[in-house]
């Protein structure tokens, strides 16, 4: 809680330290709140406080027909229109049983992806 101006702010303060931002898994709902400028957590705080001349990476990760859902595919577009970068989700056995499209990346896809963006952006920042 704050007290005075200048306090801490919790979700500004994560914004400012980092440089580089990676919602792994990004689910469906949270898909559709950042989509939508809905932000009721801190990880939503921090997205939608997010500094975009940074990069910010997620991977979509659902059940396969909650991603072949129509409005999926505009809120993914949405993100991407804000300037984030989508790592895409893989085909596989998903947890619930169901085979198909909507499983996260693999960790390794995830990491090299995050090494070329940060390479693109000259690195870590020093601070």
């Amino acid at each position: 809680m704050w007290k005075r101006r200048s306090d801490p702010v919790l979700h500004i303060d994560l914004r400012r330290w980092a440089d580089l931002m990676l919602v792994a898994p990004l689910d469906a709902n949270t898909l559709g709140k950042v989509a939508s400028g809905i932000c009721d957590n801190l990880l939503t705080c921090v997205i939608r406080a997010w500094d975009r001349s940074k990069p910010l990476l997620f991977c979509p990760a659902m059940n396969t027909t909650m991603w072949e859902h129509p409005i999926t595919a505009q809120q993914v577009g949405q993100l991407k229109a804000f300037g984030y970068v989508e790592i895409p989700c893989v085909a596989k056995k998903l947890v619930c049983g169901d085979q198909g499209l909507g499983a996260m990346a693999e960790v390794g896809t995830i990491v090299d992806k995050v090494k070329e963006v940060l390479s693109l952006h000259g690195g870590f920042q020093q601070s």
